[in-house]
């Protein structure tokens, strides 16, 4: 199968592209090259008779057009999108663009290029919309976000995504278009751009700054490993039913405060300093409209198509703070190119 997947010199993009070709797929990496996009995440692959490289913006429907006209892909694994909550605070219009009017670009290329195949060749294609468990809103102490729970986005991000989410299924429902989305929990793993809470913790604990907490770090949330989340993103691509929501989940729930010590563990390990790593955390003033409580079920997921998170927190944070160590040339590179981890996201008078 070729796979045209967007945003696939991102994070979870990245992943994506590194599984699709090891297990036997062509891609086609369609990626902007905004700030936190990076080819050396696809390094590894990018020499394979089996992958390109597009640099082109979703939202632009001449290029996009044109790359579905050159490459002819069986399948669209979309992951492109504006996805920090902090910088969608600071400018929000970015991300209406990018993940809203970027998709309705994407589906009508793809809408366009579907009706023109002949006929086996548009019954197998695929168009998969990757979105967040963030468009749900948030929880209280219990329960969890399924494929039935309705929307209730609290930020300009999640807003966005939710938007998306109503236009991919509106092209299913009014077009026919063979779509399938994933709303999945927060991701982690190497690779990561240093501005998440993971990253963030690892690499400023390795420059020896203070590790800053949102509020009183009691948010909770579900994590879930880039590469069980990959292996999952292609299994919902070419098993999946079609029209369906499926919700991807990891580990048992955390709170943020948790997390950021169980890091400064094993930052003691790879990574020791002249004191705790935990002696360098501290409070800071919340972000606005932060969500409490993420949680996924993703029981539909295990029950129709087999599929469960292999990796346990423990290890993975483990694994992912040696990888970090391992590779400090990496965030400095991206250091380089202007990003301090500087706050953002604080609404100003």
């Amino acid at each position: 199968m070729k796979i045209l997947i967007t945003g696939g010199a991102g994070f979870i993009g990245s992943a994506v592209v590194r599984k699709a070709i090891a297990d036997g797929h062509e891609v086609v990496n369609l990626d902007k090259l905004t700030y936190s996009a990076n080819l050396e995440n696809v390094a590894g692959v990018a020499a394979s008779r089996a992958y390109a490289f597009e640099e082109a913006d979703v939202a632009d429907p001449r290029r996009v057009t044109d790359i579905f006209a050159r490459h002819q892909p069986d399948a669209v694994m979309h992951l492109a999108a504006e996805s920090h909550n902090d910088r969608a605070i600071e400018g929000p219009m970015e991300f209406v663009v990018s993940n809203v009017v970027g998709t309705a670009v994407l589906l009508e290329a793809a809408r366009a290029y579907w009706n023109g195949l002949p006929a086996e060749r548009k019954a197998g294609f695929r168009f998969h919309h990757v979105s967040t468990d963030e468009v749900f809103g948030a929880l209280g102490e219990d329960g969890a976000f399924s494929e039935a729970t309705p929307y209730d986005p609290n930020s300009p991000y999640s807003a966005s995504k939710a938007g998306a989410d109503h236009l991919v299924r509106a092209w299913g429902r009014t077009y026919g278009l063979p779509v399938v989305i994933t709303n999945c929990a927060n991701n982690y793993g190497p690779y990561q751009f240093p501005e998440k809470l993971i990253p963030t913790v690892i690499s400023r604990a390795m420059e020896g700054k203070s590790i800053p907490i949102y509020g009183d770090g009691r948010q909770v949330r579900d994590w879930l490993h880039v590469d069980d989340h990959a292996e999952a993103l292609l299994l919902v691509l070419t098993r999946g039913r079609l029209q369906e929501t499926y919700c991807i989940g990891g580990t048992p729930n955390r709170r943020n405060l948790e997390i950021v010590q169980l890091l400064c563990a094993a930052l003691d390990k790879y990574a020791p300093a002249n004191t705790a790593h935990a002696d360098k955390i501290t409070f800071v003033a919340d972000r606005p409209g932060h969500d409490f409580r993420y949680a996924i079920d993703a029981s539909k997921l295990k029950a129709e198509l087999g599929w469960q998170a292999k990796t346990s927190l423990e290890d993975g944070l483990d694994e992912t703070v040696r990888w970090y160590v391992e590779n400090k040339d990496w965030v400095q590179r991206i250091r380089d190119r202007g990003f301090h981890s500087e706050r953002l996201g604080l609404v100003k008078a």
